[in-house]
């Protein structure tokens, strides 16, 4: 049994509310295959570092991964975080006490607005059989996710799912949604996230859930979509948006959407659970090279470190404006140094492949956590509150199995 020491008999009550609480990190999910490769991580001075270690030192408090159903099935050297594996980054992460985001992609291979795959283990199922099969993946899922002591703090039921998910065989577009036009395949979606959010508050009651879109530049959609959501009474908690300028333009199109969503007053928070911006070269898959609708991107934020570095602060700054926004998750931060772990194409790494180093948006991303802790002192009480918390105001479930300072019982506690 882990050992309890009382610090102090007499505390402030603290508000352990999430409100104040800002959550900054990156979606992390080769860390594991570049470790295993030998790839190796410094910081700007070139001392080695052990990245989960140094990026909580960096200021950076939450990670997110993403989960296939079985990645095996993908030739792609990126899709490759099944249960195992997710279940060991996500303790790991848990063990630093950053916050973890679990992405479910609900598919075998990259779920995205226009690749929504039935995983193939499930396509012979019809809708009523599916919805069955979501709610018993999703609470496995996360069972075995808190056996192993990674308890997910978010959980996205779905990966950039505007268009809905799980549309049947790949190829087939017969289950997709259309927004602004057609009512045609909604329900069915809506009772998809139903049992997926089901078994999230049965497993996981203290996790937030996120509902993510891409659609970012096209506020008509997004609120359409959000819309559909609060009407058909979706359970969530929070917005997720991606949002990248080679796809979706200028930071301009980008406070559009928050003023948008903010003004429809949904009630929700919101986080930009993906972004990036390229420190050499133009993304391969980039439409546009960094330029929507006649704007040129690259002329505001040429892509050299320094661009990377002021779009980093830009967006920052941008983001701090709003109150409603409470996330700021780079995708696909620790990209270094390649060792035939991935291809190339990722262009937008906060890692310098040859050196090693961090780029400096790297050290502009903690700017956005404001030094919040999301604890706030009120007059002192005699309130209780048995639940466990972590200094950054995060609950934990149950008992605190990772050393470290906590509050219980309105008493700041170590456990040894």
């Amino acid at each position: 049994m882990k050992r309890l020491i009382l610090l102090t008999t007499t505390l402030l009550a603290i508000a352990m509310t999430a409100a104040g609480q800002k959550y900054v990190g990156g979606d992390i999910s080769m860390l594991t295959k570049y470790e295993d490769a030998g790839v190796v991580y410094k910081d700007k001075n070139g001392n080695v570092v052990q990245p989960l270690p140094f990026f909580k030192e960096q200021g950076l408090n939450a990670m997110r991964v993403r989960l296939f159903v079985d990645p095996s099935l993908d030739n792609d050297k990126a899709v490759c975080q099944d249960l195992e594996y997710v279940k060991a980054l996500g303790k790991r992460i848990k063990d630093q006490g950053m916050a973890f985001m679990l992405d479910f992609h609900y598919s075998d291979t990259w779920a995205d607005p226009g690749k929504q795959w039935t995983p193939d283990a499930w396509k012979s199922l019809n809708d009523e059989q599916l919805c069955e099969q979501i709610y018993t993946y999703t609470k496995d899922c996360l069972q075995q996710l808190k056996a192993a002591g990674a308890t997910p703090d978010f959980i996205q039921t779905g990966n950039e799912i505007s268009y809905g998910m799980m549309w049947g065989v790949k190829g087939t577009t017969a289950n997709r949604c259309y927004t602004n036009s057609s009512d045609a395949n909604w329900n069915r979606f809506f009772n998809l996230l139903k049992k997926a959010g089901q078994a999230c508050r049965e497993e996981c009651p203290n996790a937030k859930i996120i509902i993510h879109s891409e659609r970012t530049p096209k506020p008509s959609v997004l609120t359409d979509f959000f819309d559909r959501m609060k009407n058909a009474g979706i359970d969530y908690d929070i917005i997720g948006l991606s949002y990248y300028p080679a796809h979706h333009g200028n930071l301009a199109t980008l406070e559009t959407a928050l003023t948008t969503l903010e003004n429809k007053n949904y009630g929700k928070d919101i986080m930009v659970v993906e972004t990036g911006y390229c420190y050499a070269w133009p993304l391969a898959d980039s439409n546009n090279d960094g330029k929507e609708d006649g704007f040129d991107y690259t002329a505001t934020y040429p892509y050299t470190e320094e661009g990377q570095r002021q779009y980093t602060a830009d967006l920052v700054a941008k983001l701090n404006s709003h109150s409603s926004v409470k996330g700021l998750f780079w995708w696909w931060p620790e990209d270094n140094g390649n060792k035939g772990v991935t291809s190339s194409w990722w262009n937008a790494a906060l890692y310098n492949h040859d050196t090693g180093k961090p780029y400096a948006a790297f050290y502009e991303l903690k700017n956005f956590n404001d030094g919040s802790t999301g604890l706030q002192s009120i007059k002192s009480t005699d309130n209780k509150d048995s639940a466990w918390y972590s200094l950054n105001g995060q609950r934990i479930d149950g008992t605190p199995q990772t050393k470290g300072i906590y509050i219980n019982n309105n008493q700041k506690k170590i456990v040894r």
